[in-house]
């Protein structure tokens, strides 16, 4: 399962960058081609940006250090994944996801100094993006709720044996009362 994981992650690293070399080599920059829309509304765009930073542009001009990140990120990730430290399924999906987008980002980092986006959602006044970007997203979303669900569970499961143990110990002392 777990290189069943990684290579999806191979190919979602191979439609981001697919998608960014269609979109570097057959729009201009800045141009905006609306897909769908309501009316007047421009819903979603294909619009091409260039991101010298991180998500909305934060750390601008920070290209070593989000290099230097992404890459420890990157192999931290593979790392727990290759020496079955990560056993679970949804985990190891999960960060397979955000190798994919660390990846997908790292190479526009390296190759082009800066990262191409191009999905651009209307309704909201939201950042553009790009598929490496949706593929991180989802997958620290993802790792977040399992790793919360997975400790809530604990907990659960800590009370109830908290419960037994007490209901238990009281049932013993009942019967040594007789």
């Amino acid at each position: 399962m777990l290189y069943i994981a990684l290579a999806a992650a191979a190919g979602l690293i191979g439609l981001d960058q697919l998608t960014k070399i269609l979109i570097d080599s057959n729009m201009q920059l800045h141009q905006s081609i609306p897909i769908i829309s309501f009316g007047d509304t421009n819903v979603l765009n294909i619009t091409y940006e260039r991101n010298p930073g991180a998500a909305f542009s934060i750390l601008e001009g920070k290209q070593l250090f989000l290099i230097l990140f992404t890459a420890v990120v990157i192999v931290v990730m593979l790392y727990l994944m290759l020496s079955k430290r990560v056993k679970k399924p949804t985990y190891i999906w999960s960060m397979s996801l955000i190798v994919a987008g660390g990846i997908g980002n790292l190479i526009d980092r390296v190759i082009r100094g800066e990262v191409v986006d191009f999905i651009d959602v209307r309704i909201i006044n939201f950042a553009v993006f790009n598929v490496a970007d949706i593929c991180a997203v989802l997958g620290a979303l993802g790792l977040l709720l399992f790793v919360v669900a997975d400790e809530i569970k604990e907990q659960k499961n800590k009370r109830s044996a908290k419960k037994s143990t007490a209901a238990g110990e009281i049932e013993k002392s009942t019967n040594e009362d007789k």
